[in-house]
């Protein structure tokens, strides 16, 4: 029997979506969405799992990387509902039994009956519980966290999320700040685990070839940050290796460091154009060898922290342990960070007088790491 607000909130939902059919329906044009859109707005092959498996949800890349271990453990047994492209693509690579997570007002009649239900950090969705639960499933939050950000955003609405730990099983946290937060937010059954997103290794693909001097590597940069990080580059401080966060940038940057060294006596290449890093400076114009760089570098300026971006994972670089230097806006990555010892914030206007004291700064580390065994445990449980 639902409850009065599970049908208001439910009605509510219909309305939403009949309000917002015209836009999905040209936003659906869009190549970018022509999968996702359809999938999730109005079912076009995303069908149900199959009944009786062990169920997990993650919203994008990063999330559906963090549980490839539990993903490969349960192997023919797990399902995988995501909500990006990204997510979807990398879900992929464990298994094909992947949908879109459909809009919640199919929920009721999409989801049937799974053993456990492994939903990932902050993916709250109200019917997605509520159903799983209905339908017989366990249900498990993992890696769950709730940021400064957004911590007063879930405070006032908190009688909604009380309702929705009504049908969360148990929660694993990341912190005990998370934990004190997330019970204020009514749920039980909370344990504190660290950030599973620690629980892998940084993979590298291939082993490059350390040069003979200190190697600078810019990496994960946004527009305006890579002219910060060239307007406090000096030669004798090291080889400077810039890594944009974007392809779509690299001409871009490469116009602006050519700009740059216009005038001075600096040698440059782009990688793709010679796969080395004997020039002062290096555009790496390639995606995915970021982590093989970071095995061969001495400092690394993160960026996405110097722009209101929100900062970018500081676990690689620290695994590597590279010496670590970011700007200080770091909203979105503030858990990671505290998994991180020996890094250096730092305002824009500082990064030279950091640059020109390598020799002083301390290499970053790890400091902690979730552990996926208790989730398998709970896991397993279930299935007896």
């Amino acid at each position: 029997m639902l409850s009065l607000f599970s049908i208001f909130y439910y009605l509510l939902l219909v309305l939403v979506y009949i309000l917002a059919l015209p836009f999905l329906v040209f936003k659906a044009k869009n190549p970018k969405y022509k999968q996702a859109i359809p999938s999730k707005f109005f079912l076009r092959n995303n069908p149900s799992f199959e009944e009786n498996s062990i169920w997990f949800h993650s919203c994008s890349m990063g999330e559906t990387k963090a549980i490839k271990p539990l993903l490969d453990y349960y192997k023919n047994e797990a399902n995988v509902s995501v909500i990006t492209n990204t997510g979807f693509e990398e879900a992929l690579k464990s298994t094909s039994n992947v949908r879109y997570l459909p809009f919640e007002i199919f929920l009721p009649f999409w989801i049937n009956k799974q053993k456990v239900l492994v939903v990932m950090e902050a993916e709250l969705w109200f019917m997605l519980f509520l159903f799983a639960k209905k339908k017989g499933a366990k249900t498990f939050l993992i890696n769950a966290r709730i940021s400064d950000k957004s911590y007063n955003s879930y405070k006032r609405f908190s009688f909604f999320y009380k309702r929705i730990f009504k049908n969360i099983d148990k929660v694993f946290a990341q912190s005990d700040i998370d934990k004190e937060r997330l019970e204020e937010l009514g749920a039980t059954n909370v344990e504190v685990l660290g950030n599973i997103k620690l629980a892998q290794e940084p993979k590298v693909n291939n082993i490059l070839k350390k040069v003979d001097d200190i190697l600078i590597t810019a990496a994960s940069t946004h527009e305006n940050e890579e002219k910060l990080i060239l307007n406090a580059y000096e030669r004798d401080q090291g080889r400077l290796v810039i890594v944009p966060r974007h392809p779509e940038r690299f001409d871009s940057v490469d116009l602006l460091i050519k700009e740059y060294i216009k005038d001075k006596p600096l040698t440059y290449h782009r990688y793709s154009q010679e796969e080395n890093f004997n020039s002062d400076i290096i555009l790496v114009d390639k995606m995915g060898i970021l982590n093989d760089i970071f095995t061969i570098s001495d400092v690394v300026i993160l960026g996405g922290a110097f722009e209101k971006i929100g900062g970018h994972n500081p676990i690689e670089p620290a695994f590597f342990k590279c010496k670590l230097i970011s700007g200080k806006q770091i909203f979105n990555q503030k858990p990671l960070f505290e998994c991180v010892k020996d890094f250096y914030l730092i305002e824009n206007d500082e990064l030279n007088k950091y640059l020109n004291n390598i020799k002083d700064l301390k290499k970053s580390a790890l400091i902690k790491a979730g552990s996926i065994d208790p989730i398998i445990k709970e896991i397993n449980a279930c299935k007896r």
